[in-house]
Order: structure tokens, then C-alpha cells, then sequence
């Protein structure tokens, strides 16, 4: 049982991890469900708890179930993962990326998220005003304006041949680029680093 712990709580590589999220696609097909992504869900939550005559709401929400379902699963996984699971290996980062990260303020590696932008002592200030309340206002309104996110769009709507989802994939790399190379030195400045 050891083994396969330590198995389990290693990277996987991708000819593992990739062909098990493109399973995704023809196995949801087969189950009959032609949508997948985890933004939709939120509207399915919203459907069930909220009780107004707000239209994008009345739906049968229960033939969506399984999404439901699926991201209670991700929040249980994420939750027996770090308990349990995790690596206490320091994370790996390339050079190259340390010495852009550098250049911006951020010198510890540590953990996945940067301590010195997601940490509780962070939450009332500008900083935490433009990374967690203005980017998430901007993700969820990107997500809502896009028609869906970007698992949804780029695993299940360009596999089903959706022009859409293309369109909104090629602008989400797009914007991630322009976010990184334009915006973010420039906000990381503006905020103190």
C-alpha cells in the first residue's frame, strides 16, 4: 500500500495524464453528455439554491446532475490529495522562469501558489484587491462572457469540432500571454513588488 502511495503522489507523466484527460471526451459521449467543464457546474448550484424567476436559471438542472457529481468528486480529490498525498519535495521551477519571477518580487518557490501574492496577511490590501477580488471578478466574467472556461472549451468543445470553443481557446492563450507579458509586470510594480 506504501508503494502505491508514493506512486500515486509522484507527477505523473503525460503519456499517463494526457491520454486520461482525453479519455474524457469519448467516455462522456458514450454516457450520452455532450458538455463538460467545471464553470458550468456553478450554474447548476446556482439553479438548485436559488429560487427567482431569473431565466438563466430555469432549466432542468437535474439532468446535469453528473457535473454536480463530478466536481464535488475534484473538491473531495483535492482535499485527499493534499492531506494525504502530497509531495514534500520542493517544487521544480526552470531557471529561467525563477530569474522572470525574480524580476517581478517573487523569490520564494516553495509552494505551488507564491506566498508573497496569496497569503492571508495579503487578503485587505491592494494586492489582494487586484489578485483576488479584481482577477476574479475578471475570470468569472471572462467564463460567463465566453460561454464556458477553459477545460470546458478546450477538452470538450474543440474535440467536439466546435468553432466556438476554438475561437475562445485561441483568445484565452492569447489574453494568458498578454496578461503575463504586458499587464503583470506593470500591476506587480504599481502594488509594491
Amino acid at each position: 500500500m506504501n508503494e502505491f502511495l508514493n506512486w500515486l503522489s509522484q507527477p505523473w507523466p503525460w503519456y499517463i495524464a494526457g491520454p486520461m484527460i482525453g479519455l474524457t471526451v469519448p467516455i462522456l459521449l458514450l454516457l450520452g453528455n455532450r458538455s463538460f467543464g467545471i464553470s458550468s457546474s456553478l450554474r447548476h448550484i446556482c439553479a438548485v439554491c436559488v429560487p427567482a424567476k431569473i431565466p438563466f436559471f430555469q432549466y432542468n438542472w437535474k439532468e446535469e446532475a453528473w457535473n454536480l457529481m463530478f466536481v464535488t468528486g475534484i473538491l473531495i480529490g483535492g482535499f485527499l490529495a493534499a492531506m494525504f498525498l502530497s509531495n514534500p519535495e520542493t517544487i521544480v521551477i526552470a531557471e529561467s522562469t525563477q530569474r522572470d519571477l525574480n524580476a517581478l518580487g517573487i523569490t520564494n518557490f516553495e509552494n505551488l501558489l507564491p506566498a508573497e501574492i496569496f497569503s492571508w496577511d495579503n487578503v485587505f490590501t491592494l494586492k489582494g484587491l487586484f489578485f483576488f477580488v479584481i482577477g476574479g471578478f475578471m475570470v468569472g466574467f471572462g467564463t460567463r462572457y465566453a460561454g464556458g472556461c477553459t477545460s470546458g472549451h478546450a477538452i470538450m468543445g474543440i474535440s467536439n469540432l466546435q468553432w466556438p470553443s476554438l475561437v475562445a481557446t485561441i483568445f484565452f492563450m492569447i489574453g494568458g500571454l498578454v496578461m503575463t507579458h504586458l499587464f503583470l509586470p506593470f500591476i506587480m510594480n504599481w502594488v509594491g513588488f
